[in-house]
């Protein structure tokens, strides 16, 4: 009977890291000619606050939750993220091509253009992530051992994420140069050498009518047939470059992208708990929330890296919660002992997220857990558990941008009474991750002439989380 209320706290320390291998990155001017490179995100939520409470009276509770549900902090990778990085790859190699083929050409006429090695490229990538959960609820007992809940949960999503790709360059070996300047030395190039042409023919013609040819057999004479050859292949080629440098002149400055998003969703929640004995049981169902998270982003229209597309300004994003049944049993098997054992299901598969990304998924993920508590005296009791995480993670739908791993957790924690109504907690909780490995696939961007060659991504996490909690009887 009366009234309870419990505030937690707690802080979470996460670092996201992907080892890509791609051919690309040996072109990269930090990459010392390696062909693996490492980007690591870190992310820290300081203050991850929940808030329960509770009113029983006779038969009856009504019951208050806030907490977030969902993200909690933002993760920062400072040397940005390997999709992003080996779009610029796929630019140099371009060039690389360009270059030397147009060089091998043009030193028959004494001119040369920008040679190309590699590039250089600074990035970044930032996101903050919130879900705040706010849900009320009434639970009614039925009989001494049977009890049922009802309630409804309003989700609140707010996110940012800033992405860049600045200082862009084309490598000359160690010197450096922006896609303007490397544009404006390929036309200056091809100019020397169309005016080397010109000169070239005309005392070339000049000597033949000296020797009593006419103008119109003097550029007849195969040698003049040549040089004009020479030339019209040049226009060709300058014109197709011209077209080349319109093409990459919006991402010549490199890619910036900061949106905002947000969104909100209301679901039911049901539930139900039965004891009999030294036992308990429980079982709770959440139902789908229904998200779209609208974009405010500097981002305009569709841009050639793909994963940037989600962040369109004015576009809905759909990012459904889904559904989760979870389980639970509990065993009084001493007076002062207790065995806890959960599974948990979630329905990711009818959640609908951006593209449909949920089809890529070979199924729901599994949760499983146990506990044990032991109260000490009176006043003292600690606690150890762990969980068992497992998604049906599809090479389809892993990513850099975004990407969960199987993984265990364990914890332990201590409870002491400070009186009857007084309550005060403390637990730390670590998750270990495994590594996922998965192939690249080619990706030919036919638009820019580009090609990101096939590769490998290795994907793995760590966390570990600190928390405090107080809780009061009025």
């Amino acid at each position: 009977e009366g009234f309870h209320l419990a505030f937690n706290w707690q802080y979470a320390h996460q670092t996201r890291t992907i080892t890509g291998t791609n051919d690309l990155f040996a072109l990269g001017a930090k990459n010392g000619g390696a062909t693996t490179k490492e980007f690591e995100g870190v992310a820290n939520a300081p203050i991850v606050p929940s808030l329960q409470a509770a009113y029983n009276k006779g038969q009856w509770s009504f019951q208050f939750n806030f907490s977030v549900p969902g993200g909690g902090g933002k993760c920062e990778f400072d040397k940005g993220i390997g999709s992003f990085e080996t779009y610029v790859g796929a630019i140099a190699q371009k060039l690389i091509g360009t270059s030397n083929a147009l060089n091998a050409s043009l030193s028959n006429f004494d001119a040369s253009v920008p040679n190309v090695t590699g590039y250089d490229v600074n990035g970044y990538m930032k996101g903050r992530q919130f879900y705040f959960g706010l849900q009320l609820g009434a639970a009614r007992k039925l009989s001494d051992n049977l009890s049922v809940y009802a309630g409804l949960r309003l989700l609140y999503g707010t996110a940012s994420y800033e992405a860049r790709l600045h200082n862009i360059q084309v490598m000359d070996g160690t010197t450096g140069i922006t896609l303007p300047q490397y544009f404006e030395g390929v036309t200056a190039g091809m100019t020397k050498a169309g005016n080397n042409i010109a000169t070239m023919i005309g005392q070339g013609v000049a000597q033949a009518m000296a020797s009593g040819m006419t103008q119109e057999q003097a550029m007849q004479l195969p040698q003049i047939q040549q040089l004009q050859a020479a030339g019209a292949q040049l226009q060709a080629t300058g014109d197709q470059l011209n077209a080349s440098a319109e093409t990459l002149a919006p991402y010549s400055n490199g890619v910036n992208l900061k949106s905002d998003q947000t969104g909100w969703g209301v679901a039911p929640v049901v539930g139900i708990d039965y004891k009999i004995g030294a036992f308990n049981f429980a079982a709770k169902y959440e139902f789908k929330t229904r998200m779209r998270m609208k974009n405010d982003s500097d981002l305009e229209e569709a841009s050639v890296i793909a994963a940037t597309n989600k962040y369109v300004d004015g576009t809905s994003v759909p990012e459904d919660s889904p559904a989760q049944l979870a389980l639970g049993a509990q065993w009084c098997f001493l007076d002062n002992v207790r065995l806890n054992l959960g599974y948990h299901h979630f329905y990711d598969m009818s959640a609908h997220w951006y593209e449909h990304s949920e089809r890529l998924l070979d199924g729901g993920t599994n949760e499983y857990l146990a506990g044990v508590e032991w109260d000490i005296n009176d006043r003292l009791t600690v606690s150890g558990g762990g969980q068992l995480t497992r998604y049906q993670l599809t090479d389809d739908y892993m990513n850099d941008m975004s990407f969960v791993i199987n993984s265990y957790t364990f914890g332990f924690g201590l409870a002491y009474k400070v009186s009857q109504r007084v309550k005060l907690s403390a637990a730390y909780f670590q998750t270990n991750y495994e590594h996922y490995d998965m192939d690249t696939p080619v990706q030919n961007m036919e638009n820019l002439g580009l090609v990101i060659p096939a590769g490998k991504n290795s994907f793995t996490r760590t966390n570990n989380v600190f928390g405090v909690s107080c809780e009061l009887t009025l």
